[in-house]
Formats: structure tokens, C-alpha cells, sequence
């Protein structure tokens, strides 16, 4: 395993501080000295983010096993029991305590998740989630990627007493989940209690979340350094002298510019990036990912106090240990640097544990046959290898873009009689939902293939009577990316296309970049950037997803009918059904077939 650059020394924290400014001579000479703050109480923050459903471990080329839920289960317990074992290291209290903590998306459609839907048994990712022993959880926008009621179900299986603290989510429209408001399970507020001591956690969401996932009727607050600054005021007036942000914000970064506006919070515990923090030294897996920076990073507050931030690089891959010493005021003293870092989940080296049995038992061998299974089922043979890069995907036309664009039309096309809709004529793919960052080389295509490719849980959906100027909208929409040196940069909103052939300038603003818009039979939409008002409306099959508004898709009021068909679902039929088992290099060559073209 590699090793990762120098780190970073904390700086001096708001205590420390106010110590040397009563240090001045005239001060001194007439007070009395001023006693050096002693360690009151040992903190070590264990913490995990985006564990993703990523069930089972990873073997590479030369035997060395890492990720997995069943070590992760293994390597969090250790080091729950490290935490409070021993005699107390060197600038360490006597009263040790250790907190657990997951900074959301703890799972995501796919093919790990799939496998517990027929199984009769417990939702796994929730037999996982409950042996690792979590004292406090937020939710993540992956969270809601089922819909409300599948995070309740998902609530229902989970065994431990975690606290679910959600300080800026709104749950009164959504029956399902306000019932585990009003048993206790979610929370807006909570205080943990460890060895005598109080610890007031806050629990953030992106404001993305419409946007970003499924959550239905859940409301969401934007005011994020508000609500956080109102909690841990409140906790400071009720004593509680110990304040943790758990934050699902999609980017470290975001966490760090909060960071700048917030009072009165001790850490920051991000999730929803999968950034890795690491020093010179820190074991690191085999799984290609960089350093993003130093573990903890540390901006600073409102009120220039150095506040420590974590996260982890997700998937099961690491557990986060931050070990800092609190004074009697609830001062920071010390990050106790030789002991915080993120601990790889592994089979080798100094951090290698071997995997819990239970959890091996109960989940790892059922997903794994389920997902042995899927691979073993082959439905279509490709001759052509299928580009799905995840730059590649959000940025230009790919031959796979096109596979699964069609196979939205295809199923729009097969079901609008039964739905009572309009056949779709035009179909669209955003590609932040084509998700396996890869081609996928010519040969056998698997049913795991298709779960891979197309992983979330998302309906095929027709708007049977869409607007014209909104359909344009939606084209522009996703040709909206921010451009360098004249070329389209990737993002999850560029539209792969079926139905239709798009010419754009990258050159000219975002929402006027079309030139030509023309569809498979002929209709010219829109000519050297004009719409021509040939239609006034045209059907559109796409997912439910970009329907209701998300990936910011100018969709929102426009009436859609929702398939009973997943898009995943929809991909596997239209390989085995509508191409009788080939996907050709004619149909779909390298490079597409010139339906996205850049002027």
C-alpha cells in the first residue's frame, strides 16, 4: 500500500489563545497566574461516509483483499474497544469515550442492494449497518434514490440504537418516514451521552436533494450555517459544551467554506464526496483514489478557532479515527496527530483484521451469490466495445449513451398503449445515471452488466404532451456544462440522446448553444438557432428522475406518466428483445453515430 504527502500540524485553538493574550506584562504583573487548562476528557470520533452498498470486498491481481462490509464490521469494532482499552497516551485524560458515526449514503441502487429484495431476509445493507454499531447517522441524498418508503423499510431493519439527526429535513408529507419521527428514530436535535459527558450532535443535508435524488415530499432548509449555529447556541445553553456537525454536503469543500460562518462547533464530520484524507506515512488501499489533503483538514470559524474536518474515501474502504482532548471547558486542547488518520479496511499490512464471521454469514455470502448470478446470466453478446467513461458520458456521445437512450424510447414505446400515453418519438439520458466509469469490452454483456451500467432506481417515464420550447429547454439543459478552450467540460446533466440529432456552439452562452435540432423523421425543431414552431408539443420518454426537475432539468409542471419499468429493467429488455441478443458495431459504432455534434 502507498503513502500519502506531510500533515499538518493543528493550530492553536481559541483556549490556547486566550491564555497568551492574558500573558502580557502589565497583566501579569498585577493578576495572578492563570493556570494551564488540564485534560478533562479523550474523545476518538470514529466515523465512515458513502459506504454505498459496496457490500463485498475487493481482491486485486496480486491477493489483497480490502473493502468489505464483514472487515469493516471487524476493524470499526476494534477500534470501539482501542478507544477506551489501555492506559491513556501522552496529553490524554484519564476519561476516555469514543463516538461512532455515519455521514449518510449508506446505500445506492444496484446490484448489492438488488440482492435483498427477493431474499425474505432483512435489507443486508441494514444487518451491516447495525453490527458496526453506529451511535449517530444522518441522511444522504442516496438515502432517498428508492423513494421515501424504501428508507423506511430500511429504518425498520436496522437493529442498533442509532440516533438519526436531522436538523434541516422535513418529513410531515412523507407518512412513512414521520412515523420514525414520531417513534424517536429520527431527531432533529441529539445529545450523546459517553462516560458522564455531553456531546451535541447537528446533522446537515445537502440542499440539493430534490435535485439530486428521490425524496419525494421531504422538505429541505438551505440555511445551513443557521440552523447549525441555532443548535449548538441552544446546546451551549443547555451545558452542552461538546458540539460534532455531521454534514452530507457532496464536496469537502463545501463543508470547509461552511465551516467559515459557523460558532460554537468543536468538528466537522463531511460526508458525500468520498474524498481521502491521508498523511506522509498513513497506510493507503490499492484503489487508485488520491490525497485530497491532510487528515483532519482545518479551516477556521467565524470566530478564528480552528475546527478539525474529516471524511473518508466511502465504499467500506476506510474507517475515519479522530482522537481529540477536550478541557473542563469543552475546549479543545489537543488532535492527537499520531493517533487520527483513516485506517484502511484490509487483508495485509499493519491495519490487516480478518472478517466478522456474523456479518460474513449473514450478509457476504448471500450477495454474493446473488451477484455471481446475475454475472453468470448472460443477455447479449456486444461487437463493439461500449463506452461508458464517466468523462466521456457527461461530456460528448458514446455508443453506450446511445444503447441506453434508446432503450428508454424502446420502453416508452412498448408500454405507452397499456399507460395510456402517447408514444415517445424522442427520448433523453442524463449522464450522471450512467454509472459504471468504464467500456465494457466486446464479448458477453451480463444481466450484473446492466445493473453496473445503470445502477439506480430509476422509472422509465413518458411526458406524453411536453411542450416543445420545454423539450428545446431540456436539450439545452444538457448542454449546459461549463466549457474550456471551447470544448463542453463533463457534468451529470449532458443529455444523451435518442429520437433526434443535436448541432451546438460551445462558444455561445449556456441555454442558446443549440444550432440545429432535428428529429429522426425529418422535423426540424430548430434551425441556425431559431425554433422553427413545426410542433407544439412532442412525447418524451426519459426518467422520472429528470421529470420531476432533478439534475435542474426545466421539467417541473409538465405532466408525465410513470412506467412500470426501471431503467435498468428497460437496458436488459431492449438487449435481449429489441436486438436479439447483439449489440453491432453498424448500430452503434465508437464514437456514436453523430447525434450530439459540437460546431
Amino acid at each position: 500500500m502507498s503513502s500519502a504527502p506531510t500533515r499538518r500540524a493543528l493550530a492553536v485553538t481559541a483556549a490556547a489563545a486566550t491564555l497568551l493574550a492574558c500573558a502580557a506584562p502589565a497583566a501579569a504583573s498585577a493578576a495572578k497566574p492563570v493556570k494551564s487548562p488540564k485534560p478533562d476528557f479523550t474523545l476518538t470520533v470514529l466515523h465512515a461516509n458513502d459506504l454505498e452498498s459496496a457490500l463485498l470486498p475487493t481482491t486485486t491481481d496480486d491477493g489483497v483483499t480490502y473493502g468489505g462490509a464483514d472487515r469493516f464490521v471487524e476493524l470499526i469494532q476494534q477500534q470501539q474497544k482501542a478507544a477506551t482499552t489501555g492506559k491513556p497516551g501522552p496529553g490524554q485524560a484519564g476519561k476516555r469515550g469514543e463516538l461512532t458515526i455515519s455521514a449518510g449514503d449508506i446505500f445506492l441502487p444496484g446490484a448489492q442492494l438488488a440482492a435483498s429484495e427477493e431474499s425474505g431476509e432483512p435489507i443486508y445493507d441494514a444487518t451491516a449497518f447495525s453490527a458496526a454499531g453506529f451511535d449517530v447517522s444522518i441522511f444522504g441524498n442516496h438515502d432517498f434514490d428508492q423513494n421515501p418508503d424504501f428508507l423506511a423499510q430500511w429504518l425498520g431493519d436496522v437493529t442498533s440504537d442509532t440516533a438519526f439527526v436531522s436538523g434541516n429535513l422535513g418529513f410531515e408529507a412523507e407518512p412513512s418516514l414521520l412515523a420514525y419521527v414520531e417513534d424517536g428514530t429520527i431527531v432533529t436535535t441529539h445529545v450523546e451521552k459517553i462516560k458522564g459527558e455531553q456531546v451535541g450532535i447537528i446533522g446537515l443535508t445537502t440542499p440539493d436533494l430534490p435535485r439530486l435524488s428521490s425524496s419525494r415530499n421531504v422538505t429541505v432548509d438551505p440555511d445551513l450555517a443557521g440552523i447549525a449555529n441555532a443548535q449548538a447556541a441552544a446546546y451551549a445553553e443547555a451545558g452542552v459544551d461538546k458540539v460534532v456537525l455531521v454534514s452530507h454536503l457532496q464536496d469537502i469543500d463545501n463543508e470547509l467554506a461552511l465551516a467559515a460562518e459557523l460558532s460554537g462547533i468543536d468538528i466537522i464530520v463531511g460526508g458525500g464526496g468520498h474524498e481521502l484524507l491521508a498523511d506522509e506515512g498513513d497506510p493507503l488501499l490499492p484503489n487508485g483514489s488520491t490525497v485530497y489533503g491532510s487528515y483532519p483538514l482545518t479551516p477556521t470559524d467565524a470566530d478564528g478557532d480552528v475546527v478539525p474536518v474529516v471524511t473518508t474515501n466511502a465504499l467500506y474502504g476506510y474507517v475515519g479515527r479522530l482522537v481529540v482532548t477536550f478541557d473542563k471547558a469543552g475546549e479543545i486542547l489537543t488532535v492527537h496527530d499520531d493517533l487520527s488518520r483513516a485506517i484502511p479496511v484490509t487483508s495485509v499490512g499493519p491495519d490487516a483484521v480478518d472478517p466478522d464471521p456474523t456479518v460474513r454469514e449473514q450478509v457476504i455470502r448471500p450477495v454474493e451469490g446473488y451477484v455471481e448470478a446475475l454475472a453468470e446470466e448472460i443477455v447479449a453478446e456486444s461487437e463493439v466495445p461500449l463506452n461508458g467513461i464517466r468523462n466521456d458520458v457527461r461530456s460528448r456521445e458514446t455508443n453506450l449513451g446511445n444503447l441506453v437512450a434508446d432503450a428508454l424510447l424502446a420502453a416508452g414505446q412498448r408500454e405507452a398503449e397499456a399507460a395510456g400515453v402517447t408514444a415517445p418519438v424522442v427520448a433523453l439520458q442524463n449522464g450522471g445515471g450512467i454509472r459504471n466509469a468504464s467500456v465494457l469490452p466486446t464479448g458477453d454483456l451480463s444481466a450484473l452488466d446492466t445493473y453496473t451500467v445503470l445502477p439506480f432506481a430509476n422509472f422509465v417515464a413518458v411526458a406524453p404532451a411536453m411542450p416543445v420550447e420545454t423539450f428545446i429547454a431540456g436539450v439545452e439543459h444538457g448542454l449546459s456544462g461549463a466549457v474550456k478552450d471551447g470544448v463542453l467540460q463533463p457534468a451529470g446533466s449532458f443529455a444523451q440522446a435518442a429520437g433526434y440529432s443535436v448541432t451546438y456552439d460551445a462558444d455561445q452562452p449556456a441555454g442558446s448553444r443549440i444550432v440545429d435540432l432535428v428529429l429522426d423523421d425529418g422535423t426540424v425543431l430548430v434551425e441556425d438557432g431559431v425554433p422553427t414552431g413545426a410542433l407544439e408539443t412532442i412525447s418524451v420518454a426519459t426518467i422520472d428522475f429528470l421529470l420531476r426537475g432533478s439534475d435542474g432539468y426545466p421539467f417541473d409542471g409538465v405532466d408525465f406518466t410513470v412506467l412500470p419499468v426501471t431503467y435498468q429493467q428497460a437496458f436488459q429488455t431492449y438487449l435481449e428483445v429489441d436486438l436479439g441478443g447483439t449489440v453491432t458495431a453498424e448500430q452503434y459504432p465508437v464514437g456514436g453515430q453523430g447525434r450530439i455534434v459540437a460546431v
